[in-house]
Protein backbone atom coordinates (compact mmCIF):
# COMPACT_ATOMS: atom_id res chain seq x y z
CA UNK A 1 0.00 0.00 0.00
CA UNK A 2 2.77 2.65 0.79
CA UNK A 3 4.68 1.37 -2.76
CA UNK A 4 1.63 2.30 -4.58
CA UNK A 5 0.45 5.99 -2.24
CA UNK A 6 4.63 6.65 -3.28
CA UNK A 7 4.22 5.52 -6.87
CA UNK A 8 1.39 7.74 -7.44
CA UNK A 9 2.72 10.61 -5.41
CA UNK A 10 6.05 10.59 -7.75
CA UNK A 11 3.64 10.37 -10.93
CA UNK A 12 1.55 13.60 -9.57
CA UNK A 13 4.58 15.41 -9.52
CA UNK A 14 6.50 14.21 -12.98
CA UNK A 15 2.86 15.39 -14.47
CA UNK A 16 3.01 18.68 -12.58
CA UNK A 17 6.25 19.13 -14.13
CA UNK A 18 5.27 18.27 -17.60
CA UNK A 19 2.64 20.58 -17.15
CA UNK A 20 5.26 23.59 -16.23
CA UNK A 21 6.74 23.06 -18.87
CA UNK A 22 4.18 23.15 -21.93
CA UNK A 23 3.06 26.32 -19.97
CA UNK A 24 6.37 27.65 -20.52
CA UNK A 25 6.72 26.89 -23.91
CA UNK A 26 3.47 28.11 -24.77
CA UNK A 27 4.44 31.46 -23.51
CA UNK A 28 8.03 31.51 -25.36
CA UNK A 29 6.49 30.98 -28.74
CA UNK A 30 3.94 33.52 -28.16
CA UNK A 31 6.66 36.10 -27.39
CA UNK A 32 8.20 35.15 -30.12
CA UNK A 33 4.78 35.56 -32.35
CA UNK A 34 4.38 39.06 -30.80
CA UNK A 35 8.31 39.64 -31.47
CA UNK A 36 7.46 38.44 -35.36
CA UNK A 37 4.56 40.16 -35.71
CA UNK A 38 6.61 43.90 -34.11
CA UNK A 39 9.20 43.45 -36.70
CA UNK A 40 6.90 42.74 -39.62
CA UNK A 41 5.55 46.30 -38.72
CA UNK A 42 9.23 47.92 -39.49
CA UNK A 43 9.40 49.78 -42.91
CA UNK A 44 10.78 48.32 -46.03
CA UNK A 45 14.23 48.65 -46.79
CA UNK A 46 15.49 51.61 -48.40
CA UNK A 47 16.67 49.62 -51.21
CA UNK A 48 13.26 48.55 -52.30
CA UNK A 49 11.09 50.58 -54.96
CA UNK A 50 9.02 53.08 -52.87
CA UNK A 51 5.32 52.68 -53.33
CA UNK A 52 2.55 55.22 -52.76
CA UNK A 53 -0.26 54.18 -49.59
CA UNK A 54 2.84 52.24 -48.08
CA UNK A 55 1.09 50.38 -44.98
CA UNK A 56 4.46 50.85 -43.52
CA UNK A 57 4.00 54.53 -43.53
CA UNK A 58 0.12 54.81 -43.06
CA UNK A 59 -1.12 56.93 -40.11
CA UNK A 60 -1.53 55.23 -37.12
CA UNK A 61 -5.72 55.20 -35.93
CA UNK A 62 -5.64 54.97 -32.14
CA UNK A 63 -7.98 52.94 -30.51
CA UNK A 64 -10.96 54.19 -28.54
CA UNK A 65 -10.86 51.88 -25.42
CA UNK A 66 -13.80 51.89 -23.18
CA UNK A 67 -12.48 53.75 -19.70
CA UNK A 68 -14.59 52.65 -16.67
CA UNK A 69 -16.35 55.23 -15.18
CA UNK A 70 -19.81 56.36 -13.85
CA UNK A 71 -22.35 57.89 -16.35
CA UNK A 72 -22.33 61.32 -15.74
CA UNK A 73 -23.46 63.23 -19.15
CA UNK A 74 -20.70 64.90 -19.44
CA UNK A 75 -19.00 65.64 -22.99
CA UNK A 76 -15.60 65.07 -22.29
CA UNK A 77 -13.39 61.67 -22.81
CA UNK A 78 -11.43 60.70 -20.08
CA UNK A 79 -8.95 58.78 -22.04
CA UNK A 80 -8.41 62.60 -23.92
CA UNK A 81 -7.88 64.54 -20.65
CA UNK A 82 -5.76 67.14 -20.49
CA UNK A 83 -4.93 69.73 -17.88
CA UNK A 84 -5.92 73.41 -18.19
CA UNK A 85 -2.80 74.78 -17.86
CA UNK A 86 -0.85 72.65 -20.06
CA UNK A 87 0.25 72.59 -24.10
CA UNK A 88 -1.79 70.98 -26.89
CA UNK A 89 1.47 69.14 -27.60
CA UNK A 90 1.82 65.33 -29.42
CA UNK A 91 2.04 62.94 -27.09
CA UNK A 92 -0.03 60.17 -27.75
CA UNK A 93 -0.35 57.44 -30.58
CA UNK A 94 -2.00 58.74 -33.65
CA UNK A 95 -1.06 62.46 -32.50
CA UNK A 96 0.52 64.54 -35.56
CA UNK A 97 3.86 66.25 -35.35
CA UNK A 98 5.65 68.97 -37.47
CA UNK A 99 8.94 67.88 -38.63
CA UNK A 100 10.97 71.25 -39.84
CA UNK A 101 13.66 69.82 -41.94
CA UNK A 102 16.61 71.66 -41.99
CA UNK A 103 19.54 68.55 -42.76
CA UNK A 104 22.95 69.68 -44.47
CA UNK A 105 25.96 67.07 -44.90
CA UNK A 106 29.39 67.51 -46.54
CA UNK A 107 31.92 65.12 -47.63
CA UNK A 108 35.18 65.20 -49.42
CA UNK A 109 37.55 62.45 -49.68
CA UNK A 110 40.84 61.83 -51.93
CA UNK A 111 43.03 59.05 -52.19
CA UNK A 112 45.71 58.23 -55.00
CA UNK A 113 48.34 54.97 -55.14
CA UNK A 114 51.33 54.37 -57.22
CA UNK A 115 53.37 51.04 -58.03
CA UNK A 116 56.37 50.65 -59.34
CA UNK A 117 58.60 47.64 -60.64
CA UNK A 118 62.03 47.37 -61.96
CA UNK A 119 63.46 43.99 -62.75
CA UNK A 120 66.75 43.37 -64.70
CA UNK A 121 68.61 40.21 -65.88
CA UNK A 122 72.27 40.23 -67.45
CA UNK A 123 74.47 37.04 -68.88
CA UNK A 124 77.99 37.58 -69.69
CA UNK A 125 79.34 35.48 -72.51
CA UNK A 126 80.03 31.87 -71.50
CA UNK A 127 83.85 31.16 -71.09
CA UNK A 128 85.45 28.12 -71.65
CA UNK A 129 89.29 27.99 -70.89
CA UNK A 130 89.72 31.08 -71.26
CA UNK A 131 88.07 31.84 -74.58
CA UNK A 132 84.26 32.28 -75.31
CA UNK A 133 81.86 29.13 -76.05
CA UNK A 134 81.18 30.00 -79.48
CA UNK A 135 78.01 28.42 -80.85
CA UNK A 136 77.25 28.72 -84.83
CA UNK A 137 79.19 31.99 -84.97
CA UNK A 138 77.32 33.24 -81.71
CA UNK A 139 78.65 33.30 -78.08
CA UNK A 140 76.55 32.29 -75.49
CA UNK A 141 75.22 35.64 -73.60
CA UNK A 142 72.15 36.96 -72.82
CA UNK A 143 70.04 39.90 -70.92
CA UNK A 144 65.96 41.06 -69.58
CA UNK A 145 65.08 44.31 -68.76
CA UNK A 146 61.25 44.32 -67.05
CA UNK A 147 59.57 47.74 -66.24
CA UNK A 148 56.09 48.07 -64.59
CA UNK A 149 54.10 50.62 -63.02
CA UNK A 150 50.40 51.60 -61.88
CA UNK A 151 49.52 55.15 -61.08
CA UNK A 152 45.75 55.37 -59.41
CA UNK A 153 43.90 58.51 -57.94
CA UNK A 154 40.39 58.97 -57.17
CA UNK A 155 38.50 61.79 -55.34
CA UNK A 156 34.91 62.56 -53.77
CA UNK A 157 32.78 65.58 -53.48
CA UNK A 158 29.29 64.91 -51.77
CA UNK A 159 27.47 67.44 -50.46
CA UNK A 160 23.51 67.42 -49.71
CA UNK A 161 21.33 70.09 -48.15
CA UNK A 162 17.47 69.51 -47.27
CA UNK A 163 14.93 72.11 -46.31
CA UNK A 164 11.22 71.79 -45.69
CA UNK A 165 8.59 70.72 -43.38
CA UNK A 166 6.79 67.08 -42.84
CA UNK A 167 3.78 66.01 -40.95
CA UNK A 168 3.86 62.58 -39.12
CA UNK A 169 2.28 60.38 -36.92
CA UNK A 170 3.18 58.90 -33.74
CA UNK A 171 3.44 55.43 -33.59
CA UNK A 172 4.27 54.46 -30.35
CA UNK A 173 4.69 55.62 -27.07
CA UNK A 174 8.07 54.19 -25.14
CA UNK A 175 7.96 53.24 -21.38
CA UNK A 176 10.04 56.06 -20.80
CA UNK A 177 7.14 58.81 -22.43
CA UNK A 178 9.84 59.09 -25.33
CA UNK A 179 7.86 59.15 -29.01
CA UNK A 180 8.15 56.94 -31.69
CA UNK A 181 6.87 58.42 -35.03
CA UNK A 182 6.78 57.80 -38.71
CA UNK A 183 5.54 59.36 -41.99
CA UNK A 184 5.69 60.18 -45.44
CA UNK A 185 5.02 63.08 -48.43
CA UNK A 186 3.92 62.73 -51.67
CA UNK A 187 4.52 65.37 -54.88
CA UNK A 188 2.85 64.85 -58.05
CA UNK A 189 5.06 66.50 -60.67
CA UNK A 190 4.09 66.64 -64.31
CA UNK A 191 6.60 64.24 -64.87
CA UNK A 192 7.23 61.97 -62.30
CA UNK A 193 6.67 61.93 -58.20
CA UNK A 194 9.17 62.83 -55.32
CA UNK A 195 8.75 61.80 -51.85
CA UNK A 196 9.87 62.14 -48.41
CA UNK A 197 9.74 59.48 -45.70
CA UNK A 198 10.74 59.87 -41.96
CA UNK A 199 10.99 57.67 -39.08
CA UNK A 200 12.99 58.50 -35.58
CA UNK A 201 12.63 58.56 -32.10
CA UNK A 202 11.48 61.59 -30.30
CA UNK A 203 11.82 63.28 -26.98
CA UNK A 204 8.61 65.03 -26.15
CA UNK A 205 9.82 67.90 -24.39
CA UNK A 206 12.10 68.52 -27.56
CA UNK A 207 8.47 69.49 -29.53
CA UNK A 208 7.88 73.45 -29.24
CA UNK A 209 4.58 75.37 -28.36
CA UNK A 210 3.34 74.93 -32.01
CA UNK A 211 3.67 71.32 -32.11
CA UNK A 212 6.75 71.51 -34.37
CA UNK A 213 9.82 69.89 -33.79
CA UNK A 214 13.55 69.95 -35.39
CA UNK A 215 14.81 67.11 -37.66
CA UNK A 216 18.20 67.39 -35.74
CA UNK A 217 16.72 66.43 -32.21
CA UNK A 218 15.09 63.19 -33.56
CA UNK A 219 17.36 59.77 -32.43
CA UNK A 220 18.13 57.50 -34.87
CA UNK A 221 16.57 59.28 -37.88
CA UNK A 222 15.80 57.82 -41.24
CA UNK A 223 14.73 60.32 -44.00
CA UNK A 224 14.24 59.09 -47.58
CA UNK A 225 14.32 61.69 -50.33
CA UNK A 226 13.56 60.60 -54.06
CA UNK A 227 11.65 60.33 -57.16
CA UNK A 228 10.54 57.82 -59.15
CA UNK A 229 9.37 57.84 -62.62
CA UNK A 230 10.86 60.26 -65.21
CA UNK A 231 12.48 62.12 -62.20
CA UNK A 232 13.83 58.95 -60.58
CA UNK A 233 14.98 57.59 -63.95
CA UNK A 234 16.92 60.73 -64.96
CA UNK A 235 19.37 60.60 -62.45
CA UNK A 236 20.36 57.45 -62.70
CA UNK A 237 23.79 56.03 -64.79
CA UNK A 238 23.01 53.67 -67.18
CA UNK A 239 24.18 50.12 -67.33
CA UNK A 240 27.17 50.47 -69.38
CA UNK A 241 28.22 54.05 -67.39
CA UNK A 242 28.00 51.57 -64.52
CA UNK A 243 30.48 49.13 -65.43
CA UNK A 244 32.82 51.30 -67.36
CA UNK A 245 33.23 53.14 -63.80
CA UNK A 246 33.55 49.95 -61.62
CA UNK A 247 36.13 47.92 -60.33
CA UNK A 248 34.80 45.38 -62.93
CA UNK A 249 36.55 46.95 -65.85
CA UNK A 250 40.19 45.57 -66.36
CA UNK A 251 41.85 48.69 -67.51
Amino acid sequence: MRNFIFALFVFMQLAGCASLVKVKENVVAKNEDATKTEDAKEPADVDETPQQDSPDYAPIVPDDNPVQAKVTGSLFNPQYNNNIFSDIKARRVGDIITVILTESTSAKKQASSNLGKDNSFELDPVNLGGEDVVIGGYTIEGSLNQKSSFSGNGSADQSNSLKGNISVTVVRVLPNNNLVIRGEKWLMLNNGSEYIRLTGLLRPQDVDADNKVDSSLIANARIQYGAIDDLGEAQVQGWATKFLNSSKWPF
